[in-house]
């Protein structure tokens, strides 16, 4: 079908339903389908990029939620539930346990509640999370090392020192929670690292804050199935929860 009759407001239309159904689109792509000239698609995407719609990249764009916000970003958002998650999840923790606390603003949460406890013995690659740990109280810190990213260590040495562990708890928190594939993360590194602090903790919970359901990441998260239970906010709906229930993860609303 030719499309080029259609308005400005049509054209951009049509690429952000086509970012929202796949994430990303290229320049070629659009001039073929939209029948258009690449200029046209290039202020296109450009206009919507300044209207913080999409993120324009070199020879297309990619849909908002294909990248990861800032720490600093994540730091100023929904903190209230994101503390009422950590508070939760605290709870959970008696004195004397090995907990695998992974990086991010819900976890400095869990974090920062777990810090008034003693004898804990803490896995985590993250650096703020680890300093929670460090003013006595008879706590162990194993800072877990690797590439360094905003703060917080990832990739092949991340998971090899990893690999050497196996603790009472983990403590995850997911980028994005959706019906299908239902947890996903930004990286590989990222997705990878959280698998295996799945597998490796008797207890393994995952935090979800509201802002994060009904998006999809680019990278599926493995193990999903061994997590023990999911900790949000807020009922992400009946849809979301019927997913949990199909792979065995009790949900908590906090």
């Amino acid at each position: 079908m030719a499309r080029s009759g259609l308005l400005a407001e049509q054209r951009r239309s049509f690429i952000l339903e086509t970012l929202a159904s796949r994430g990303s689109v290229s320049v070629s792509e659009l001039h073929r389908r939209l029948e258009v000239s690449r200029e046209t698609v290039r202020r296109d995407i450009t206009r919507l990029a300044e209207e913080r719609k999409l993120r324009k990249t070199h020879g297309g764009a990619l849909s908002i939620d294909s990248l990861e916000p800032s720490l600093t970003e994540r730091l100023s958002v929904n903190m209230e539930g994101k503390r009422k998650i950590g508070e939760a999840a605290a709870e959970l923790v008696p004195d004397g346990s090995s907990v695998i606390i992974d990086a991010g603003s819900t976890t400095l949460c869990v974090a920062e509640s777990l810090s008034v406890l003693g004898n804990l013995t803490i896995y985590t690659n993250d650096m703020q999370v680890a300093s929670c740990f460090t003013g006595g109280s008879g706590n162990r810190v194993f800072l877990i090392g690797g590439e360094v990213y905003e703060g917080a260590a990832y990739g092949q040495d991340a998971l090899s020192m990893l690999d050497h562990y196996f603790a009472d708890f983990a403590f995850i928190g997911v980028s994005a929670m959706s019906t299908h594939p239902w947890i996903t993360e930004y990286t590989r590194p990222g997705a990878d690292l959280h698998g295996m602090m799945l597998s490796h903790s008797r207890t393994s919970v995952l935090l979800v804050d509201k802002t994060k359901f009904n998006k999809v990441a680019p990278v599926r998260m493995p193990n999903v199935e061994r997590a023990t239970c999911v900790i949000v906010d807020e009922h992400p709906g009946d849809d979301i929860a019927n997913t949990a229930q199909e792979y065995g993860v009790e949900l908590r609303v906090v």
